[in-house]
């Protein structure tokens, strides 16, 4: 009887030994599931590009194919003697570089510019500075240097997520990317941005086609 009593507190002391105690750093995080199991996220933080060659999020169950049909360009882009524009559409939005090739400097007026998104409501443009509490303020011009490159994204303004009392700019994805995506497929979408060069406003229109929505 001794005996097992000196068992039971010799297990009981290597338990509690072994119990951990104040955890000092996180635990590593599962990887994500695959295949249907999981689901990109309906709404998004901000939107980070990708070199990917087909761009869309870690574990979506589709991915997109798109083509820019307006002007159309099978490298996404476009120039004058004015501006060079280069374009690469993603899920998340529509990512977008522009090069003013003359020495002087040109605005983006996007009081006057618009978006059609891909369902066919044509609403404000949302850009990477614009919040939640900006959708019924106007919005101030971007300047682009002479000889600058200026990168930025766009999506309706009409995504716009509310965060609470974060300063986030939360959004819901231009295009899902979960079983709601072949419903998208053959639709288009395009944005009408406004520059102001030499004080003269001009519109440059860009419209894109979903050619393809395939499972991963």
């Amino acid at each position: 009887m001794k005996a097992a009593w000196i068992l039971c507190v010799a297990l009981l002391a290597g338990c509690s030994a072994s119990s951990p105690g104040v955890v000092t750093s996180s635990p590593a995080e599962p990887p994500l599931p695959k295949g249907d199991a999981y689901i990109p996220p309906a709404i998004v933080s901000g939107a980070a590009d990708s070199t990917a060659p087909r761009p869309g999020s870690a574990g979506a169950l589709y991915r997109y194919r798109f083509r820019q049909v307006a002007p159309s360009s099978d490298r996404f882009t476009f120039q004058d003697r004015e501006l060079s524009f280069y374009f690469r559409p993603t899920p998340a939005a529509l990512f977008m570089q522009v090069e003013n090739r003359q020495d002087r400097p040109t605005w983006i007026d996007w009081e006057r510019s618009s978006f059609d998104a891909p369902l066919g409501k044509t609403t404000k443009v949302a850009h990477a500075t614009t919040l939640f509490a900006d959708r019924f303020r106007p919005q101030s011009n971007t300047q682009i240097p002479g000889l600058q490159r200026y990168s930025d994204y766009l999506f309706p303004i009409d995504y716009l997520v509310d965060p609470g009392s974060s300063s986030e700019q939360l959004h819901r994805p231009l295009l899902p990317e979960d079983h709601a995506a072949p419903q998208y497929q053959d639709r288009q979408f395009g944005v009408s941005l406004t520059f102001l060069i030499e004080g003269q406003p001009r519109v440059y229109y860009f419209r894109y086609e979903i050619a393809s929505v395939l499972p991963r």
